[in-house]
């Protein structure tokens, strides 16, 4: 999985007075837990924004005042008007602990289908899923080009030994929906 490098300063000061001084100065107040300590820093906020502008899922090598912690984002605060970013919390990861991600589900291929007439539904765009740090995917990647009109790709046609899906298995994460174009393509072809 990629990797993204952030580097942050530890916080001497903990409280709501200090977190809107530091955001002044273009800094965000971060915390990251999971270890043998939670550790507060602060880190640029251009740094993090690249996080969140990204549809894909990264690792980060967070570089706090020399010591090197390997984490992932486990959740963010934004402003509800101005979008501006408040608050990352990390999650510090382990080799021997399972972590839970939501991973970017990709199309790939031309569904039959979908040359019919028929229309592709993405039901799903992402995908929780729990598995050590080791075996996490970027992505989850669904071959669509054997769909045809009325047919789906269910959660438990992704199911894989290396990772387990937090989803309903019974859920569709695709499918080809028909159309009246194909309904009337349909409906012409048995009258030639």
């Amino acid at each position: 999985m990629k990797t993204v490098s952030i580097s942050g300063s530890a916080r001497q000061n903990v409280g709501k007075k200090d977190a809107r001084d530091l955001r002044l100065q273009g800094r965000i107040p971060c915390v990251v837990y999971g270890g043998e300590e939670q550790i507060m820093f602060t880190a640029a906020e251009k740094d993090l924004i690249q996080l969140f502008n990204k549809p894909e899922v990264c690792f980060v090598d967070l570089d706090i005042d020399g010591k090197k912690i390997k984490a992932v984002p486990q959740d963010s605060q934004f402003h509800k008007v101005t979008d501006a970013l408040l608050h990352v919390d990390f999650l510090e990861l382990r080799d021997d602990r399972p972590i839970r991600m939501a991973v970017p589900l990709l199309t790939t291929g031309n569904a039959a289908g979908v040359l019919k007439g028929g229309k592709l539904v993405k039901r799903m765009r992402r995908l929780r899923l729990r598995a050590l740090p080791a075996n996490m995917p970027e992505n989850i990647t669904v071959d669509v080009t054997n769909l045809d009109i009325a047919q789906e790709v269910k959660v438990k046609d992704l199911c894989s030994d290396k990772y387990q899906i937090m989803e309903d298995m019974t859920a569709a994460v695709v499918l080809v929906k028909s159309t009246r174009n194909a309904q009337a393509a349909a409906a012409a072809a048995p009258a030639e």
